[in-house]
């Protein structure tokens, strides 16, 4: 049996375009496995009962202060449930606190603790040492532009 056009188009080698894609599908796939892989010994670093995917809201609330749970639900891409889940654990391990919003009685307003904070700098800063380390032949232009696509691809992966 012959494959169709369609099918032996499919077969056929990707596009320049398509092949730049492929090759940013690869590099973005193993980015996003060490990624994890990192943000678990994070997590493991800050408390050893942290859950992996907790560590971004502790970065979160480290960067732009106390906010409602809503705020990190949405910006994290979760639930109320599964949020209140994880706060409930961070509040219990003692790194963050609520407090009623004075804005609004019926919400509440999620912050570091002083330890929580702590924790979270101390391993931000050594995070931050490892990447000076490894990008340490890089210009420190390349490191500017690659930070900005960055920042661009996530706030276009973001809408």
């Amino acid at each position: 049996m012959t494959p169709s056009g369609a099918d032996q188009e499919h077969l056929s080698a990707p596009s320049g375009a398509d092949q730049e894609y492929l090759s940013l599908e690869r590099e973005l796939t193993v980015l996003l496995r060490r990624a994890r892989a990192s943000q678990g010994e994070m997590a493991r670093e800050v408390h050893p009962d942290l859950e992996t995917a907790a560590y971004g809201l502790l970065v979160r609330l480290d960067e732009h202060g106390r906010q409602r749970a809503t705020e990190l639900a949405a910006y994290i891409g979760v639930g109320k449930a599964t949020m209140s889940r994880q706060l409930r654990a961070l509040e219990e391990l003692g790194l963050i606190a609520r407090e009623p919003d004075p804005a609004d009685g019926r919400a509440w307003l999620v912050d570091l603790t002083e330890e929580g904070r702590g924790r979270v700098a101390k391993v931000r800063d050594a995070r931050r040492a490892r990447y000076v380390s490894q990008l340490a032949h890089w210009d420190r232009r390349e490191v500017s532009e690659l930070a900005r696509l960055l920042a661009q691809l996530n706030r276009q992966v973001e809408k």
